[in-house]
């Protein structure tokens, strides 16, 4: 009996260290809160990071794949600065891995947190593994006709072969029947028709005087209107939308994102030009984004900016030798005899750019919204109101006024006749 019982606990002592391998095998991961660990994840990790592309750090989804050790993933998520002062192995290959860029701390996350993200990022990346192109947005798989529909068709072709045979062996029998029976068939002769005049009506017509006359007269007026209109609109690009190198989204950007203007114009708040942007601009904010949110695969239209600036989003490099500019079409183009200042009006006047642009934020490609006639700015100069008040430019001029006023000698300088602008463009 004494040795049935040893052998009971031998045994008994085998299953349970089977079952804790077995247990360890099937939760070698972390397993946290999946929902807690995805809105974490898109608060605090998606401006460096993504499931299943690199940003700025890497792709999460095979980074942890091939990572198992959470314990050192926690460690390194919480405060991956004191892994690396204390020399940890893996901490120094990461950090030597990715050109010694710091990860940004996160002491504020429990473990639990850490282990909600790692076991949201793989169930995620398992998923877009296993899901099929179509569900993850991809193009669907191409299939062919069923044999079904194949072999419907050749039915169809067979049948209507079929039919036409049978058409024409009715045809040929009742022909010979015709043939047959030719005493029934006399034609009776039929009289021969008077030729038909087809211009009569409009002889007619061109005997009526006043007909003449009416058409003669709207002729001219149209003709005429054409012509003046023509003559109106000549070099009048109203509309103009040129196809740019870079599809530019501004009903994203300006609508959506709302973005100032501003922000990529800043020369129309200082300076006589608005200025188009440098793709350094860009590169603020498509550094880390190559895509629409809910895109798979990265924009074509940012892979231009980055083609343009020799920039390498797998490494974050860039190369100089492989930069070129970006070709753009001027939109608004004004004649060279006609001057200009953005800053007067947008700083001074305190005009917005959709008075003269339209509503940009709503355009997908930006057009030529206005007419920019002589006649459309001095109509916008007579209904537009003069504010004066805190304005520099006004006040000293209104200075000016009274001394005029009071009889008392106005230089030029006070006219604004040292201002730079005054001479120079």
């Amino acid at each position: 009996m004494r040795s049935f019982s040893l052998l009971f606990k031998q045994f008994s002592r085998s299953v349970l260290v089977v079952a804790g391998f077995a247990f360890l095998g099937t939760s070698a991961f972390a397993q946290g809160d999946a929902a807690k660990g995805e809105a974490i994840f898109k608060a605090k990790c998606t401006t460096c990071h993504a499931i299943d592309r690199r940003v700025i750090g890497p792709a999460l989804g095979p980074q942890l794949n091939t990572e198992p050790d959470d314990k050192f993933l926690t460690k390194w998520i919480q405060n991956n600065q004191a892994l690396i002062a204390a020399k940890d192995p893996k901490a120094l290959t990461i950090y030597n891995q990715y050109n010694q860029a710091g990860m940004t701390v996160f002491a504020e996350l429990s473990d639990a947190d850490v282990a909600g993200i790692l076991t949201y990022v793989r169930t995620t990346y398992k998923a877009m593994q296993t899901a099929p192109k179509a569900a993850a947005g991809g193009p669907a798989a191409e299939s062919g006709p069923s044999q079904m529909v194949i072999f419907a068709l050749i039915g169809v072709i067979i049948l209507a072969f079929v039919i036409i045979l049978v058409l024409n062996k009715v045809v040929s029998t009742l022909e010979r029947l015709l043939l047959k029976n030719k005493e029934l068939m006399i034609a009776e002769p039929v009289a021969e028709a008077a030729p038909v005049d087809r211009m009569a009506t409009v002889k007619k017509l061109a005997k009526n005087k006043k007909l003449v006359f009416f058409v003669l007269l709207c002729g001219t007026l149209a003709l005429g209107s054409w012509t003046w209109v023509t003559l109106w609109t000549t070099n009048v690009h109203q509309g103009y939308q040129p196809v740019q190198p870079i599809k530019f989204p501004h009903d994203l950007h300006a609508g959506a994102m709302k973005i100032e203007c501003q922000y990529c114009h800043s020369g129309a708040y200082k300076s006589k030009n608005a200025s188009i942007p440098s793709l350094n601009v860009c590169m603020n904010c498509h550094k880390s984004i190559d895509r629409r949110k809910d895109a798979t695969v990265p924009s074509p239209e940012i892979a231009k900016i980055y083609d343009a600036l020799g920039y390498d989003p797998a490494t974050t490099k860039y190369d100089s030798t492989k930069a070129r500019p970006i070709q753009w079409i001027r939109i608004h183009n004004l004649p060279d005899f006609a001057y200009f200042n953005h800053s007067q009006h947008v700083k001074v006047g305190g005009l917005k750019c959709q008075t003269c642009h339209g509503q940009v934020q709503e355009m997908k490609e930006v057009y030529q919204y206005s007419p920019l006639t002589m006649k459309w700015c001095i109509q916008c100069h007579k209904r537009t109101n003069v504010n004066m008040k805190g304005n520099a430019y006004y006040e000293k001029m209104e200075a000016v006024h009274d001394l005029i006023k009071a009889g008392k000698p106005v230089t030029e300088a006070a006219m604004g006749g040292i201002e730079c602008g005054k001479c120079h463009y």
